[in-house]
């Protein structure tokens, strides 16, 4: 893949985007780059206040933009089928790319508002099913794409789907590992089943190697362990990149023609630099694997994927 950069975003005119996560970090810059590509764009964020400054600031960057707020709490099911089905108001029918970018990093153990673990729930489940209920929009979009940002840190844990919320001993930093794991996972099954529906839609993973964001110091403000903060602070601003570069990988997964399904582009040097595809852990395209990670994800979100083509107007 030649060096790739924001220059190289075909026009996005007329395409719609929902992009999770955008209110900071790599989630704002990929929805301020599709919106200054001419996309219409649809900022899915958790909280209100911050949602509606992202957009403010959007417009203020890129006075063109078509952008708006919709609030998305992907820890809690009822407001992800809430937000698919207020979409409507957005855009009747078509989204041209969903960015499942929202997060939620090594923190202590709790739960969402449907108990399962926040880690897994936030970044794997929510998103699978927020996937699913806007499954039939993709497939009735020609040229649709769906990028779920994972991390070079799955390699820390994989999956057992047969004890996926068990109560085992948590560990913060394995259960991050799993939920990337499980992004992957869920990646490639997707993948296979468009393939095997006929469909057209391409199904990409992303990761931004190591982007200085709040991502990293949530987790240990949030346990009080204020010299763990400390030292992210401090990796953060020695080896991290910034929020543009960690960005540009979920950008050419987004945009970028070559792109195929099921593949995972990242920073080339790993950590930092233009994107690339990045290697993956072998468990992550193991065909059993993820068809087990499936049926248990339907089964604990109550959410089942539709891949028949849509009615045509």
């Amino acid at each position: 893949m030649p060096r790739w950069t924001t220059r190289q975003i075909p026009d996005q005119t007329g395409r719609c985007a929902v992009v999770t996560g955008a209110n900071s970090g790599i989630g704002y810059v990929t929805a301020r780059e599709l919106a200054r590509s001419g996309a219409r764009v649809l900022l899915a964020c958790r909280n209100e206040a911050r949602g509606s400054a992202a957009l403010d600031r959007l417009r203020t960057e890129v006075p063109a933009a078509e952008a708006e707020f919709r609030p998305l709490d992907l820890a809690d099911l009822s407001s992800v089928r809430a937000f698919a089905t207020g979409l409507d108001t957005f855009d009747r029918s078509r989204l041209d790319l969903l960015v499942n970018n929202a997060g939620v990093m090594a923190l202590p153990y709790r739960t969402t508002a449907d108990g399962f673990e926040m880690q897994l729930g936030t970044n794997h489940l929510g998103h699978f099913a927020l996937t699913g209920l806007l499954l039939p929009r993709l497939l009735a979009t020609p040229g649709a794409r769906i990028v779920t940002v994972s991390s070079f840190l799955h390699v820390l844990a994989s999956v057992d789907p047969d004890t996926l919320n068990s109560s085992r001993p948590y560990h913060r930093w394995a259960a991050y590992g799993r939920s990337k794991s499980a992004n992957l996972l869920f990646v490639h099954e997707l993948a296979n089943r468009l393939a095997a529906a006929g469909s057209q839609v391409v199904a990409a993973a992303a990761h931004p190697g190591y982007a200085s964001t709040n991502l990293q110091t949530t987790g240990a403000r949030m346990a009080g362990r204020r010299s763990v903060e400390r030292l992210m602070e401090l990796g953060n601003r020695i080896v991290g990149q910034r929020p543009e570069g960690g960005a540009l990988p979920t950008l050419c997964a987004a945009t970028a023609p070559q792109v195929k399904p099921d593949a995972f582009i990242g920073p080339r040097g790993g950590l930092r630099g233009a994107p690339a595809p990045s290697p993956r852990a072998p468990w992550t395209t193991n065909d059993a694997l993820s068809a087990r990670l499936w049926a248990a994800s339907e089964r604990l979100t109550g959410v089942r994927y539709d891949f028949s083509a849509p009615a045509g107007p």
